[in-house]
């Protein structure tokens, strides 16, 4: 039991915290029909249908099949790392940064594997990495922490993505340039031979609901009625797709949203916080990124500030240095782990030089956008 326990509060780390927050922070506000008003419940609807919708693209080999179309050209190791950089890069993008490594990554280590080229495993699932946390940057849907600023901030798609824009510009040159150093050698490999769709009319009824599901993010669409939908749906054709969402994610947001919101009404702490965040948020959610996660520390400060460009630059920037400060990150490292003579030490020694080197580039376009 102690070991199930134990087991639970190393896998689920951050949810625990959140949950140890909310609770310290229900001594000083007891809970009461106000906490209703802390619930962001479009923002947990939309990441529930999103991911319910995903998991079931995911299932029925979606992903798989086109990394397998896109790759099968591939002649040189330089071209090959390139597209396994890219992919995460562009596809974290509609499909979350977390979705986009569970996808490729495992991929990455197949390919290698199959064409005896493992020495560059750790340097290519680190640039996947730092590819997926940049590239879901730009877009509301990219992942969590955008699709809750993007929903509570109203700000126009517009607005959002220009405002990243730089950044994520800068990050596809930089990844480009990290994939030229890797030699042009010959390869050869033979992909297996893959179905089309395995289940095309499940791909279909799955590609629209995406679709609907991306309305509702844009506003377009009522998102109480899109989540009605989903859930009718996946319930009578694709069960499984429900149960692979990430609930404690969810739980994680439901935590922070009542310990913010506890925070923001004792008068004391919630001056102390705002005079500390003071004129700098982005920098205040960087740093707060390295030790929480680039998520909770959106959720937590966004009670505490109406700088919402802030807080949207500094997440996402924050999701770049420790491998805590993006929870992505952690899963390449579990599948990294997997591989036999994994070298952890090795692992997180490139992983934290590579994605400081990366954080110190796009401080210096964000101190350059200020000018």
């Amino acid at each position: 039991m102690k070991q199930k326990l134990w087991d639970f509060i190393k896998r689920e780390a951050v949810l625990v915290i959140a949950a140890l927050c909310a609770l310290i922070s229900m001594l000083w506000v007891p809970p009461s029909e106000a906490y209703w008003d802390y619930l962001d419940m479009q923002v947990l609807c939309l990441l529930f249908c999103l991911m319910a919708v995903i998991a079931g693209l995911q299932k029925y080999g979606l992903f798989e099949w086109l990394s397998h179309r896109l790759l099968a050209g591939t002649q040189t190791m330089r071209s090959l790392s390139l597209l396994l950089v890219l992919l995460p890069f562009f596809c974290s993008m509609f499909i979350t940064n977390d979705v986009a490594l569970i996808t490729f990554v495992p991929f990455t280590i197949m390919l290698l594997q199959m064409v005896s080229q493992t020495r560059y495993l750790i340097y290519l699932i680190v640039l996947q990495t730092v590819a997926a946390n940049l590239g879901s940057m730009l877009t509301p849907f990219g992942n969590p922490q955008n699709l809750f600023l993007f929903s509570t901030s109203q700000m126009p798609l517009s607005d959002f993505m220009l405002l990243l824009l730089p950044f994520a510009a800068v990050s596809l040159c930089g990844l480009l340039l990290a994939g030229l150093i890797i030699k042009p050698m010959p390869i050869t490999f033979h992909l297996p031979e893959k179905a089309v769709t395995p289940h095309p009319r499940m791909l279909i009824l799955l590609g629209s609901l995406f679709i609907i599901c991306l309305l509702a993010v844009l506003r377009l669409i009522p998102y109480l009625i899109v989540t009605g939908i989903v859930l009718i749906v996946l319930l009578i054709f694709s069960r499984d797709s429900l149960r692979k969402v990430d609930y404690s994610l969810l739980a994680t947001f439901i935590c922070f949203f009542i310990f913010s919101g506890n925070m923001s009404n004792i008068p004391l702490i919630h001056d102390f916080i705002a005079g500390l965040i003071g004129n700098d948020v982005t920098g205040i959610t960087i740093i707060l990124s390295q030790v929480i996660s680039n998520v909770p520390a959106a959720v937590f400060l966004a009670g505490f500030s109406n700088d919402y460009a802030g807080l949207i630059i500094g997440s996402n920037l924050g999701g770049l240095g420790t491998i805590v400060a993006s929870l992505a990150s952690l899963i390449s490292f579990r599948f990294y782990l997997q591989t036999d003579g994994a070298r952890p030490g090795k692992y997180l020694g490139i992983f934290t030089l590579v994605n400081l080197v990366a954080l110190a580039i796009l401080l210096a376009v964000l101190w350059l956008t200020r000018l």
